[in-house]
């Protein structure tokens, strides 16, 4: 594999601590194929602008903080990081063959044709279920789950380990019943070895602002303690390993 293959990078965290295990360098790409309506990054999702970047220079950024990260990992997040499934495989192979654990931090919505290179080099897939109704997930997002759930069986079916992440979103997901609807779901894949339940924020609301989107989610409040604490004893109850 070409070792200069060509992406567009939005920016980078040096030492995260919340896309993975351990201190991780993060690496989020531009572009994104989904519209949520809780984004706190949209702008990343434009995929004509961002900083061009090779995935050797990349990796050699992300080797002056090996000494940091040795213990945690590298993750590709965005945006959407599948939408540029070349880059990714590049970049993963090359962390790798520094002894670097690698991360994908994915929406699962890309076609299995363009990402499963990507997703065979990985070492976890951190998967993003928005909604675990088809028709919901289209008004959250824009569009349907199908490929996140073929994406996840994917996975089983080659042994990947999984992180499902589900963001908790008051009038919008927090539902007892669609909770354990999706909870009753994962139980049936041993692929996932970890489920965070991510509260909806309103951290990202200035950047809608300036870009002059409307904020659908604008008078929605943050779930407060007892609305999390609920959501995870439903995925607690059913043997998950929930966070």
């Amino acid at each position: 594999m070409s070792k200069g293959v060509i992406g567009r990078l939005h920016s980078y965290e040096t030492l995260g601590a919340l896309d993975g295990p351990g201190v991780r360098f993060v690496a989020f790409l531009q572009g994104c194929n989904l519209r949520c309506l809780y984004c706190h990054n949209p702008d990343t999702w434009q995929m004509d602008i961002g900083n061009i970047i090779s995935s050797d220079k990349l990796v050699e950024i992300i080797l002056t903080y090996k000494n940091f990260i040795r213990d945690g990992g590298v993750t590709l997040s965005g945006g959407e990081p599948l939408l540029q499934p070349e880059f990714c495989a590049a970049v993963i192979e090359l962390c790798k063959q520094n002894g670097l654990h690698t991360a994908i931090d994915t929406n699962g919505t890309v076609p299995l044709q363009l990402s499963k290179k990507a997703i065979d080099l990985a070492d976890l897939i951190m998967l993003d279920i928005k909604d675990i109704d088809n028709e919901d997930a289209k008004i959250l997002t824009g569009e349907g789950n199908e490929n996140v759930i073929a994406t996840l069986n994917y996975c089983e079916g080659i042994g990947k380990e999984v992180w499902i992440r589900h963001v908790l979103v008051p009038e919008y997901t927090i539902f007892p019943d669609k909770l354990e609807r999706l909870a009753q779901f994962l139980t049936q894949y041993s692929c996932i070895s970890r489920i965070e339940l991510l509260p909806y924020h309103k951290m990202g609301d200035y950047k809608w602002d300036e870009l002059g989107i409307e904020n659908k989610l604008k008078s929605v409040k943050e779930p407060d303690n007892e609305e999390i604490a609920a959501a995870k004893e439903i995925f607690a109850n059913n043997g998950l390993p929930v966070r």
